[in-house]
């Protein structure tokens, strides 16, 4: 497997698809980035040279493209920034919740995660009626 920015890319399908294995890279990216290189995008990952890896991983890199690491620290921050100032999206982040203005009554389920159970009323079981004294009735409570 062909490794670019220390992530394992798929060996079996074209680089141009392999290439958006890496968080932050796309489609479009990725075909500007072959591009830039000099790479064709219809090769396999496999048949890469260790020379077209090398271009591919230079032109990522002087781009100045936010990729893995670097843009999932930018998020999180941001994210957290939010949180921080209270804003209503930092709340909906904090809770868990849909920031984005959809519905919750129904659907959802992503950010909410799994229904949990109703509140159903539920029976005691025929054990602890048996736990009762046998001379506590009415009749037990009469003298004779």
């Amino acid at each position: 497997m062909p490794r670019i920015l220390g992530i394992d890319i798929p060996k079996e399908k074209r680089i141009e698809i392999s290439l958006t294995y890496i968080y932050g890279l796309g489609r479009v990216l990725s075909n500007k980035i072959l591009k830039e290189a000099g790479v064709d995008p219809n090769k396999r990952a496999k048949d890469l040279s260790e020379e077209e890896v090398l271009h591919i991983t230079n032109t990522i890199q002087k781009s100045g493209y936010k990729v893995e690491g670097d843009l999932r620290r930018e998020i999180s921050q941001n994210i957290k920034r939010l949180i921080d100032i209270g804003t209503y999206r930092g709340l909906r982040h904090k809770r868990g919740l849909p920031v984005r203005g959809q519905r919750t009554r129904t659907n959802a389920r992503t950010r909410k995660g799994k229904r949990k159970g109703g509140l159903a009323v539920v029976k005691k079981p025929e054990a602890t009626a048996a736990k009762r004294p046998a001379a506590a009735g009415p009749a037990a409570a009469k003298p004779k």
